[in-house]
Order: structure tokens, then sequence, then C-alpha cells
């Protein structure tokens, strides 16, 4: 099996061409297993990229534990500059099936190099602000949807969070019974957000794209900046756009580490796991 290593700010994941290379897996514990940071090739997670009936292409996603994931901005954009460089797409604007709906892409080229990618995430949904009772702290978070459930919370600087401790207990929280994503928010100044953010599956990662929209759209609902907004993680810089109609744009890089094979060893590993 072929894969390709990619990553969007430090966000980085496994991908799969099912497009080129049709195949059926059990693909969860494929995740596990590559996934490893030590005994696989490392990554936040496995996304296949597969024909769709009712758009371009399909995006499944699993995370580094096996769980499937319902979208991935980073990974998306990622995807987004595979099937162009790669030859599956000629096209600067299309469609990707998801469990969250279809995302639409669009890339800015230079040279048939994919440089930035902009992604319509669709209409977030906003809640009320409520409260958290965890680890002995009661905290205050703001819940959004932005296809997956995000839980923002502003107030305190990301540095100095313990999240590997809260991110866990707040993730796994029975207020949260599907699980959610959480974000640690500080706004900087009212243009910038810095953010750190506990991924449910996958744990702290470098950056998540639909966590920046969520930090952008609750930032944007406490009036705490405009309609364009950086989130500032600890991969690199997003930027946040939510338009007239209430769609949000997410804008940054996709990066292409290396393409291989797995190794006969690695396969029975993968074949022989439970």
């Amino acid at each position: 099996m072929r894969f390709t290593k990619m990553h969007g700010c430090g966000n980085d994941y496994i991908f799969v061409d099912l497009v080129s290379e049709p195949q059926e897996l059990a693909w969860p514990r494929v995740a596990r297993v590559l996934s490893d940071r030590h005994f696989g090739i490392g990554s936040d997670g496995l996304i296949l990229i597969k024909p769709s009936a009712t758009a371009d292409f399909s995006m499944v996603m699993f995370n580094a534990d096996g769980s499937e994931g319902e979208m991935c901005g980073n990974g998306m954009r990622c995807l987004a500059k595979y099937v162009y460089e790669h030859g599956l797409t000629r096209k600067h604007v299309f469609a990707v099936e998801t469990k969250a709906g279809l995302i639409k892409p669009k890339l800015f080229v230079e040279d048939g190099q994919v440089k930035l990618v902009e992604l319509d995430m669709g209409k977030p949904t906003v809640g009320e602000e409520s409260t958290l009772n965890v680890k002995g702290m009661t905290l205050t978070y703001i819940p959004v949807s932005t296809g997956n459930p995000h839980c923002v919370i502003f107030g305190f600087n990301p540095d100095e969070v313990d999240l590997t401790v809260l991110g866990p207990a707040i993730s796994s929280s029975p207020a949260f019974p599907k699980g959610v994503n959480v974000e640690f928010a500080q706004q900087l100044e009212p243009g910038r957000i810095a953010v750190r953010v506990w991924e449910r599956g996958s744990g702290e990662t470098l950056a998540c794209g639909t966590g920046a929209c969520a930090v952008g759209v609750a930032a944007m609902a406490k009036h705490k900046c405009g309609n364009e907004v950086t989130i500032s993680l600890k991969g690199g810089n997003l930027s946040v756009k939510l338009r007239e109609d209430g769609h949000v744009l997410l804008r940054g890089p996709a990066v292409e580490v290396f393409s291989g094979q797995i190794s006969a060893e690695l396969w029975r590993e993968i074949n022989e796991s439970s």
C-alpha cells in the first residue's frame, strides 16, 4: 500500500489515494498502526481520498486512535493540494464529500504548485455560553459546531494551561456524550488570537482547521474581533473569515512531506493487530 505524508501547520496526516488504487482494509486498525510515532509512520491520523457519487472526491478521516471524525480543515487543504498536484483534477475550485457535508476548496496555484488553499466550511453554529466543572475548576465555554463539535474557552493563557490534564478531562466529560475538541484561546490583539488545541481521538495537535474556525466565530460572536481574524496555533497561522451569508472561510498552507510504501513488516503488523 502506497501512502503520502502531508501536514497543514504541523497537523499531520497519512493520505491513501483510493481513487488511483482502490482497496478495502480495516481502516481504523490501519490508522492506529500507521499513526504510531514510534512504531509506525507517525501522524495525527489517516485520511482516505475516495471517489464520490455526489462530489468530485470523498474524504474519510480517522483519528490516531482509529475513531472516525466528521471532517478536518487542515487535512482537507492537504487533500486539495494532493489531488491537484497528483493530477486527479485540474479544477481550482471543486467539492469534497465529508461526514460534515460538502466542503469546497479553492486553490491558489503558482507554477503548478498549490501555495494556499481556502475552504468554504459552510455555516457554523455558535451555542450559548455555558459552564463546565472539571478537575475542581469551573470553566466558561462556548460550544461551536463546524461540522464537528468544539468547546472554546477564553480567559486563559494557552501556554500556561495543563492541556494534557484538562484536554482529555473536558473531551470525555458527560457534558459531551460524543466527545468534543477543546480550544483554549487568548486574544493577543484585535486581529489575532493564540490557541492550543486538544483533539478528541488524537490528543494535542499543532493545529486544527475546524478548531481555528470555531475559535474565530466564537470570538466574533463575543465581539472580540471583526469578521476576519488570524488564529495563531503552535504549528503556524490560519486565517478565518466570516462572510455576510454566514459561511466561514478558512485559508492556510498545505505541505507534502514524503511518499512511500508500507514495508512487509508493517503490513503484517496491520493485518495481525486487533
